[in-house]
């Protein structure tokens, strides 16, 4: 049998706060691909390595994590008002298939850089020096990101002195604004609670039943205190996924959340959904040494969060989570503003498994429901490399 060459598909790979991901302009994807279906996927699952049964990654770009198996695609915006339209897909590392269903917070702080270096930003809205101002429609969510560039003459300003906790070297600082967060199109309707409370009792078969708060701000997440499902709040990617039947556990009461919040209809659903809703797990602050070695004093933070994605702890924060966290915090009476000591907040300094990260929101109620009108963190992003993929001919039919 006789094999075409590879196909070349010019993409770029970037960091974008603590993850890694490939980059495609949608026009340069082979013309299948262009749009939502098989022949996407399939193209995406390549280019990152997966189905991997060896969970490796090594035949694609992908890194064997949940946080660098991940891909992006641009194009110039369609929405008034918008510059570029940012679809993200989360590969599965072994299993065949690529989840659509949230936003990456992390890549997003790579998106307006990847955006203006590809010219999919009008030249008159990107100043030769200062910040330029990206107007970002997350198509996942229909959600819009502002994102904040640096520029020093004519070009993204990429190195600087800002430091983030889970990336090794500093970088320019790129400041995100998450607006509207709360809620999407998805089945819950919108709403920032789904079930209408800060706080409700999650039965799991197997498990027990303790409080947890549902929120849809960034990305649906279940919130629950770490004490109630036997941890301290302090423990470290090895203390959680070197355990199996902790994992188990952890998919399990991720399955019966995200039916009492509506996202899916069976528990069947949860295996084909794992990007969303995310788990994570909150305390009050506790000193403790994060993964780098550093210490994180109690008094230097809020709180403490663990949180899964993709069936494993963290090693830091996902970006969205982080947007759900702020959200929670600055809502009197969730399971997050009670680990942080309660009351009127309007941002958060939190600890995670590789140190700190302060996110700020602002919650108001209206009509009896309750909303934000944005959320902001500081991220750094930088390309890593630039070219061409490669894939065999044969991904596409």
């Amino acid at each position: 049998m006789s094999y075409k060459p590879q196909l070349k598909i010019p993409a770029t790979y970037m960091r974008g706060g603590t993850s890694k991901g490939v980059f495609f302009v949608q026009g340069d994807l082979p013309k299948a691909a262009q749009q939502p279906g098989a022949a996407r996927d399939a193209v995406l699952l390549r280019v990152i390595g997966s189905p991997d049964p060896y969970g490796k990654q090594i035949d694609g770009m992908g890194g064997a994590t949940s946080s660098t198996s991940k891909t992006v695609i641009l194009s110039k915006s369609s929405k008034a008002d918008h510059d570029v339209d940012y679809l993200f897909g989360q590969v599965s590392i072994d299993k065949a298939f690529v989840d659509w269903s949230g936003n990456c917070g992390n890549l997003s702080a790579a998106v307006g850089a990847f955006a203006i270096s590809s010219g999919l930003v009008d030249s008159s809205r990107v100043p030769k020096d200062g910040v330029a101002v990206v107007r970002i429609w997350q198509a996942n969510i229909s959600k819009t990101i502002i994102a904040h560039i640096p520029m020093v003459d004519g070009q993204v300003q990429e190195s600087g002195e800002f430091e983030l906790d889970g990336v090794t070297f500093p970088a320019a600082e790129v400041q995100l604004e998450f607006m509207d967060p709360s809620g999407d199109d998805g089945d819950d309707g919108g709403s920032m609670f789904p079930t209408g409370n800060v706080v409700d009792t999650l039965t799991v078969p197997g498990v027990g039943s303790f409080p947890a708060t549902f929120i849809n701000a960034g990305i649906p997440t279940i919130f629950v205190n770490a004490t109630d499902i036997g941890y301290q709040g302090t423990e470290l990617q090895e203390d959680i996924n070197s355990d199996a039947a902790a994992l188990a556990r952890f998919e399990t009461i991720r399955a019966y959340g995200a039916l009492q919040m509506g996202l899916i209809k069976d528990l069947a659903e949860a295996q084909t959904r794992q990007h969303t809703p995310k788990i994570a797990f909150v305390s009050a602050p506790k000193t403790y040494t994060a993964s780098s070695g550093k210490v994180v004093a109690a008094d230097s933070v809020d709180l403490l969060v663990r949180a899964l994605s993709m069936g494993k702890l963290h090693h830091a924060m996902m970006g969205t989570c982080a947007v759900a966290i702020g959200t929670a915090a600055a809502v009197p009476g969730t399971l997050v503003n009670l680990a942080a000591g309660g009351g009127d907040r309007e941002a958060v300094r939190f600890g995670h498994p590789s140190g700190t990260l302060r996110v700020g929101a602002k919650a108001q109620q209206v009509d009896g429901q309750w909303q934000v009108t944005k959320a902001i963190m500081s991220r750094s992003a930088r390309v890593l490399m630039e070219g061409f993929v490669r894939i065999p001919a044969e991904t596409l039919p």
